[in-house]
Protein backbone atom coordinates (compact mmCIF):
# COMPACT_ATOMS: atom_id res chain seq x y z
CA UNK A 1 0.00 0.00 0.00
CA UNK A 2 0.99 3.36 -0.96
CA UNK A 3 2.22 6.06 1.78
CA UNK A 4 -0.47 8.13 0.18
CA UNK A 5 -3.12 5.94 0.73
CA UNK A 6 -2.13 4.87 4.24
CA UNK A 7 -2.02 8.71 5.09
CA UNK A 8 -5.42 9.03 3.94
CA UNK A 9 -6.73 6.08 5.87
CA UNK A 10 -5.44 7.52 8.85
CA UNK A 11 -6.81 10.57 8.71
CA UNK A 12 -10.24 9.06 8.87
CA UNK A 13 -9.34 8.24 12.40
CA UNK A 14 -7.33 11.22 13.36
CA UNK A 15 -10.78 13.43 14.21
CA UNK A 16 -11.72 15.86 16.46
CA UNK A 17 -13.37 14.58 19.40
CA UNK A 18 -14.11 17.46 21.05
CA UNK A 19 -14.48 21.19 20.59
CA UNK A 20 -14.94 24.10 23.28
CA UNK A 21 -17.22 26.02 21.50
CA UNK A 22 -17.81 29.00 24.35
CA UNK A 23 -14.39 29.49 24.23
CA UNK A 24 -14.11 31.83 21.21
CA UNK A 25 -17.09 33.35 22.54
CA UNK A 26 -16.40 34.06 25.69
CA UNK A 27 -12.44 34.72 25.44
CA UNK A 28 -10.48 36.45 22.97
CA UNK A 29 -7.46 33.88 22.00
CA UNK A 30 -3.85 35.19 21.92
CA UNK A 31 -2.29 32.56 21.05
CA UNK A 32 -2.52 28.86 20.94
CA UNK A 33 -0.51 25.54 21.91
CA UNK A 34 -0.87 21.79 20.86
CA UNK A 35 -0.12 19.79 23.54
CA UNK A 36 -0.20 15.69 24.78
CA UNK A 37 -2.64 14.71 27.43
CA UNK A 38 -1.20 12.50 30.15
CA UNK A 39 -4.11 9.55 30.57
CA UNK A 40 -4.81 6.52 32.70
CA UNK A 41 -6.05 3.31 32.17
CA UNK A 42 -9.76 3.70 29.99
CA UNK A 43 -9.65 7.27 29.22
CA UNK A 44 -8.66 7.02 25.86
CA UNK A 45 -11.32 4.52 25.44
CA UNK A 46 -14.12 6.94 26.48
CA UNK A 47 -12.51 9.41 24.70
CA UNK A 48 -12.91 7.06 21.69
CA UNK A 49 -16.86 6.66 21.99
CA UNK A 50 -17.28 10.67 22.11
CA UNK A 51 -17.69 10.65 25.34
CA UNK A 52 -15.80 14.13 26.51
CA UNK A 53 -16.90 17.13 28.21
CA UNK A 54 -14.39 20.71 27.46
CA UNK A 55 -17.45 22.93 28.83
CA UNK A 56 -15.74 24.03 31.74
CA UNK A 57 -12.79 23.16 31.83
CA UNK A 58 -8.81 25.35 32.01
CA UNK A 59 -5.28 24.44 32.59
CA UNK A 60 -3.11 25.94 35.66
CA UNK A 61 0.09 26.12 36.31
CA UNK A 62 1.60 24.34 39.02
CA UNK A 63 5.21 24.18 39.95
CA UNK A 64 7.01 23.93 36.24
CA UNK A 65 3.59 21.70 35.24
CA UNK A 66 0.54 22.41 33.08
CA UNK A 67 -2.35 20.69 34.46
CA UNK A 68 -6.16 20.44 32.70
CA UNK A 69 -8.57 20.52 35.40
CA UNK A 70 -12.31 20.00 35.09
CA UNK A 71 -12.15 17.96 31.71
CA UNK A 72 -14.86 15.50 32.26
CA UNK A 73 -13.88 11.92 30.54
CA UNK A 74 -17.17 9.67 31.97
CA UNK A 75 -16.12 6.59 32.82
CA UNK A 76 -15.66 3.68 30.07
CA UNK A 77 -19.15 1.55 29.08
CA UNK A 78 -17.15 -1.44 28.60
CA UNK A 79 -15.01 -1.16 31.80
CA UNK A 80 -15.13 -2.80 35.36
CA UNK A 81 -13.43 -1.43 38.29
CA UNK A 82 -10.18 -0.43 36.45
CA UNK A 83 -12.39 2.33 35.45
CA UNK A 84 -10.75 5.49 35.90
CA UNK A 85 -12.20 8.81 38.06
CA UNK A 86 -14.20 11.27 35.24
CA UNK A 87 -13.16 14.52 36.58
CA UNK A 88 -9.64 14.08 38.35
CA UNK A 89 -6.41 16.78 37.21
CA UNK A 90 -4.63 15.58 33.97
CA UNK A 91 -1.44 16.65 32.85
CA UNK A 92 -0.64 18.26 30.15
CA UNK A 93 2.98 18.11 28.08
CA UNK A 94 4.49 20.45 26.55
CA UNK A 95 8.38 21.42 26.05
CA UNK A 96 10.13 23.23 29.13
CA UNK A 97 10.39 26.57 27.32
CA UNK A 98 6.61 26.42 26.08
CA UNK A 99 5.86 25.90 30.18
CA UNK A 100 8.34 29.11 31.11
CA UNK A 101 6.78 31.04 28.27
CA UNK A 102 3.22 30.52 29.39
CA UNK A 103 4.18 30.76 32.62
CA UNK A 104 5.11 34.71 32.32
CA UNK A 105 2.00 35.22 30.12
CA UNK A 106 -0.03 33.72 32.59
CA UNK A 107 1.24 35.21 36.07
CA UNK A 108 -0.51 38.69 36.03
CA UNK A 109 -4.19 37.58 36.19
CA UNK A 110 -5.10 38.77 33.03
CA UNK A 111 -4.65 36.23 31.08
CA UNK A 112 -5.80 32.39 31.52
CA UNK A 113 -4.98 28.98 29.61
CA UNK A 114 -8.37 27.43 27.65
CA UNK A 115 -8.75 24.44 26.04
CA UNK A 116 -9.52 24.84 22.60
CA UNK A 117 -10.23 21.62 20.84
CA UNK A 118 -9.32 18.07 21.92
CA UNK A 119 -8.19 15.66 18.65
CA UNK A 120 -6.49 12.29 17.95
CA UNK A 121 -3.05 13.05 15.75
CA UNK A 122 -1.17 9.77 14.82
CA UNK A 123 -2.67 7.49 17.32
CA UNK A 124 -2.42 10.03 19.98
CA UNK A 125 -4.39 12.20 21.74
CA UNK A 126 -3.64 16.22 21.72
CA UNK A 127 -5.41 19.40 23.21
CA UNK A 128 -5.21 22.70 21.49
CA UNK A 129 -5.11 25.14 24.10
CA UNK A 130 -5.31 28.28 24.06
CA UNK A 131 -3.96 31.69 25.89
CA UNK A 132 -6.95 33.98 26.24
CA UNK A 133 -8.27 37.34 27.87
CA UNK A 134 -11.46 37.29 29.15
CA UNK A 135 -14.27 39.25 26.94
CA UNK A 136 -16.45 41.96 28.47
CA UNK A 137 -20.00 41.80 27.35
CA UNK A 138 -19.51 45.33 24.98
CA UNK A 139 -16.59 42.95 23.40
CA UNK A 140 -19.02 40.01 22.58
CA UNK A 141 -21.43 42.43 21.18
CA UNK A 142 -19.12 44.43 18.88
CA UNK A 143 -17.85 40.64 17.71
CA UNK A 144 -21.63 39.85 16.69
CA UNK A 145 -22.03 43.34 15.19
CA UNK A 146 -19.23 42.89 13.16
CA UNK A 147 -20.06 39.37 12.51
CA UNK A 148 -23.62 40.66 10.68
CA UNK A 149 -21.87 43.58 8.84
CA UNK A 150 -19.57 40.72 7.63
CA UNK A 151 -22.56 38.31 6.50
CA UNK A 152 -24.85 41.23 4.83
CA UNK A 153 -21.61 42.30 2.81
CA UNK A 154 -21.10 39.18 1.86
CA UNK A 155 -24.55 38.45 0.48
CA UNK A 156 -24.65 41.58 -1.44
CA UNK A 157 -21.80 41.18 -3.17
CA UNK A 158 -23.43 37.83 -4.02
CA UNK A 159 -26.28 39.14 -5.69
CA UNK A 160 -24.22 41.85 -7.55
CA UNK A 161 -22.43 38.71 -8.99
CA UNK A 162 -25.23 36.82 -9.50
CA UNK A 163 -26.73 40.32 -11.36
CA UNK A 164 -29.62 40.27 -8.81
CA UNK A 165 -30.47 44.21 -7.82
CA UNK A 166 -31.58 44.43 -4.40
Amino acid sequence: MSKKKKKQQRAGKDAVVATNRRARHDFTILDTYECGVALVGTEVKSIREGKVSLADSFATIDRGEVWLQHLNIPEYSMGTWTNHSPRRNRKLLLHRREIDSLEGKVRDGKRTLIPLKLYFKDGRLKLELGLAEGKQAYDKRQDIKKRTEEREITRELGRRIKGINA
